[in-house]
């Protein structure tokens, strides 16, 4: 119902001017817009967001742990393994056994990997291209610049109390 709402917004709908101060509505139906322009550009190249934030983690950082993969990637340690899974079958990724642990496994990309995820930036640029449009490259920074210093803020900060 709210997803609804929010559309009216959009689409200039009678809403109340509160809802239209409050940033967190704001932000949240960018959010909401923009990561389901993404999905749908991946989705047309058979990918999920979940690839290429492990693609992309391991392409600058190195082969890792499945472990050091998920605090990397954001990818959530229960879902990283079906996510793993389905690189593997598709031939980006590789799990070997860690040299200094036989316990556990180190994910390496392999060269299908290395391309495909030179595919999904190449895509995810075209993204943000059509999602920052209206924005000028000067604005454009100064969104991730203000963007970047409110998340830094709210991590910091205890906001349960």
């Amino acid at each position: 119902m709210e997803d609804n709402a929010d559309l009216r917004f959009e689409r200039g709908d009678q809403t109340p001017e509160r809802f239209k101060r409050q940033f967190s509505r704001l932000v949240g139906m960018t959010a909401a817009q923009a990561r389901k322009v993404a999905g749908d550009a991946l989705d047309g190249v058979g990918a999920r967001r979940y690839h290429y934030m492990v693609l992309a983690s391991l392409a600058e950082f190195g082969p890792a742990s499945q472990a050091a993969l998920a605090d990397r990637s954001g990818v959530f340690r229960s879902d990283l393994v079906a996510v793993l899974n389905e690189l593997v079958a598709d031939g980006y990724i590789q799990r070997g056994p860690d040299p200094a642990d036989k316990r556990r496994n180190v994910i390496t990309m392999t060269e299908a990997g290395e391309r495909r995820v030179i595919e999904l930036d190449r895509i995810l640029d075209g993204v943000n291209e059509k999602v920052l449009a209206p924005l000028t490259k000067a604005e454009r920074g100064e969104l991730f610049s203000l963007l970047g210093r409110v998340n830094a803020h709210l991590a910091r900060e205890d906001f349960a109390r």
